[in-house]
């Protein structure tokens, strides 16, 4: 292979990993390929700008003159017609012009008075003439979607509100250490209901603030009709949830975010689309394909849902153009891709093993998903320098977040999603005594050189009905019963309370370089998430978030969530996420104690269960006094107060476990604490 057809930079992806070598010719085939899709949009699809900018022409948009002008592809039809309030729903009215290439277009002219002849909130829908029968369809491109009382069929309400709202404040810059809040906007009320944007913005973004979380990802955005679908069955990807408030709501959060220097990630779902044929992308045209392969790979068996064609330029126009739409008109600031894994592969990673590189450079990959993640991420990082993408990714795809030009796919950051699955293998099959803590520090430090990972403990999969949070494999029942700072503090609590912390602060500083919590685990929410559906009697009961709980002076709630912000302060000031990964000296099975060094901060941890250990010699890099920065047996968490805060720990000039010098310390049985150098 030519010189000119690698990676510029590919040299710098081989020289960090030199088993991707014989995969060379494999990582310049898809390089190829991404920039053959490139040259075709820069050179007659009008360039990468416009061709993502056609949220600007498609769909209905109001013009200068107030005029509508109509645009849609729908390659497969017959017909289009244009329906709705403003014309009785009379299927004569409004025709689509059929033009080249599958496209379809309509003009609407003003009132005589001058104003848009579709007034704002008028209910529209698009006719869809195929083979004889009518199909009514809620356009792809619909940018506000409601459902009717009388029916689960949703539809498009003309949005055009005559003062609508413009985004006020700056854009933050991307994070230096990113600690991220995930967060469902509808299950953010301590009531049981559905939360609006505005209700969330006002009374949960204090508190993410105050956590000291400087970006939040949010959820659920993304318009999709089945509310348990944890938002991951999209039916409109240009509408906002109508359930949780109006587009200038949203805008209203966003805002109120930038403010307070928050960092603000949407959680964007383009690996798949809900099968809803009514309300939702499937059967748009009339025909099995359009959007989606026409074929068995356009469907997701286990999923129950459609797949999109990404050989198709009108699919790229779509969902690139999404991905702008969610930056310029709502101030997104990155995304987290849903599903990556299963766009990267055709068995969409289910049963595969990855134990060997050839599982990611054979039949297997999925080129054209592969290279359309390629193009979000060039599209994205070109355009918005600021931006962060983030990969829901399992099976560790080398290059996946490296940049394009070394042959990568151009992602910031992928989930390290074999961290909860770790700890809930542990707390379910494992005693205490038997924690192995080398194998627990192998799987934190277990990620790609130079592939940033988002560490987390538990996420939103971890809170859900039929699963466990962290805190219910704890203390479970005894939640109820014994988290009163005036009952009696049993065995199973102490032990709850003290692991809960010992986990996360561990995962926190050695698992990856960016933190994230779901909604409500800061501070160990006693109860699962079960959505209304039909098997609860559409209850709300576990659809919400106990706030009350950690506010409570007389819980021991309050300890976790004391704990929680004690971490990402400490982060915020001395970077360790943001830092080279963690020189571990010490990982002793028999003791269970582990002690590792990151950012110039010394961490220990003790996870044995009754052992406590005076006078405990640990290596350390730099010599000098240490003071405590955290300590999770102080009282303000719940602990035991057995660490004297005013004591300062003197280094030793004498070298130990590979380290320039040694710290002797106290460490209590179940307790974490670091120390930095007292200056």
């Amino acid at each position: 292979m030519s010189a000119e057809k690698q990676p510029p930079h590919l040299q710098r992806l081989l020289d960090r990993d030199g088993y991707l070598n014989p995969y060379k010719g494999e990582i310049c085939r898809r390089y190829n390929v991404f920039m053959d899709y490139l040259k075709r949009i820069e050179e007659q699809c009008g360039g990468m700008d416009e061709f993502t900018k056609a949220y600007e022409t498609y769909g209905l948009i109001v013009q200068k003159d107030n005029s509508v002008r109509g645009l849609e592809w729908a390659p497969g039809a017959d017909g289009l017609l244009l329906i709705g309030d403003f014309n009785k729903w009379d299927r004569k009215a409004n025709p689509y012009k059929k033009l080249q290439y599958g496209k379809w277009e309509i003009n609407i002219p003003p009132n005589k008075d001058g104003s848009c002849a579709i007034p704002h909130g008028s209910i529209v829908k698009v006719c869809v003439l195929k083979d004889g029968a009518v199909h009514d369809k809620i356009s792809p491109w619909a940018h506000y979607v409601t459902r009717p009382e009388e029916n689960f069929i949703y539809r498009q309400e003309f949005y055009n509100p005559p003062q609508k709202y413009q985004l006020k404040e700056a854009r933050p810059k991307r994070p230096q250490s990113m600690r991220i809040y995930e967060a469902h906007v509808g299950i953010s009320s301590a009531e049981g209901k559905i939360n609006s944007y505005r209700e969330f913005a006002d009374d949960v973004l204090p508190r993410i603030k105050h956590q000291g979380y400087n970006a939040i990802q949010l959820m659920a955005v993304m318009e999709h009709v089945y509310y348990a679908s944890f938002g991951y069955q999209v039916t409109s990807f240009y509408a906002t949830s109508s359930r949780c408030g109006t587009p200038d709501d949203l805008k209203y959060l966003v805002d109120k975010a930038h403010s307070m220097g928050i960092y603000i990630l949407l959680d964007v779902v383009h690996s798949h689309a809900s099968k809803n044929v009514a309300d939702g992308l499937n059967q748009w045209d009339g025909t099995n394909g359009c959007y989606f392969h026409d074929n068995p790979r356009g469907f997701h068996t286990l999923w129950d849902s459609r797949l999109f064609n990404y050989t198709e330029i009108e699919v790229l126009r779509f969902l690139l153009s999404n991905l702008r739409w969610w930056v310029e008109e709502y101030g997104f600031d990155g995304f987290r891709f849903d599903g990556t894994t299963s766009m990267l592969f055709h068995s969409h990673g289910m049963n595969d093993s990855f134990g060997s590189y050839d599982d990611y450079f054979g039949l297997n990959t999925d080129t054209e998903s592969v290279v359309y993640l390629m193009l979000a991420n060039y599209m994205l990082h070109k355009f918005y320098p600021e931006v962060t993408t983030i990969a829901e990714e399992v099976s560790g795809m080398p290059g996946l977040c490296r940049p394009i030009d070394e042959g990568g796919q151009g992602f910031d950051y992928r989930l390290a999603m074999a961290l909860p699955d770790m700890w809930i293998k542990i707390l379910k099959h494992t005693r205490d005594e038997e924690w192995n803590v080398g194998d627990i520090v192998r799987t934190l430090e277990n990620r790609r050189y130079g592939e940033k990972h988002v560490a987390y403990a538990e996420s939103h999969d971890q809170a859900l009905v039929g699963d466990k949070t962290i805190a219910f494999w704890l203390m479970d029942k005894e939640m109820y019963d014994f988290m009163a700072t005036s009952s009696p503090m049993t065995p199973i609590i102490d032990r709850g309370l003290a692991m809960h912390k010992l986990i996360r602060l561990v995962t926190h500083a050695l698992g990856g370089e960016a933190w994230l919590n779901f909604i409500g685990n800061e501070f160990g929410h006693p109860e699962w998430l079960d959505f209304p559906r039909v098997g609860n009697n559409e209850s709300f009961h576990y659809c919400r978030r106990q706030w009350n709980l950690a506010d409570d002076e007389n819980l021991r709630y309050k300890f976790l969530n004391n704990w929680d912000r004690a971490m990402n302060l400490a982060e915020e000031k001395y970077h360790w996420l943001s830092s080279d990964p963690a020189y571990v000296s010490w990982k002793h099975d028999v003791d269970k104690v582990v002690a590792f060094e990151r950012a110039g901060v010394l961490f220990v941890f003790n996870f044995h269960p009754t052992a406590s250990f005076a006078n405990y010699k640990i290596g350390v890099q730099v010599g000098g006094t240490y003071k405590l920065i955290l300590d999770s047996d102080a009282p303000e968490f719940g602990g035991h107060s057995r660490l004297d805060h005013s004591t300062r720990f003197h280094t030793f000039a004498e070298g130990y476990a590979n380290r320039m010098n040694h710290i002797c310390v106290y460490a209590p049985a179940r307790t974490c604490f670091a120390l930095a150098l007292d200056q």
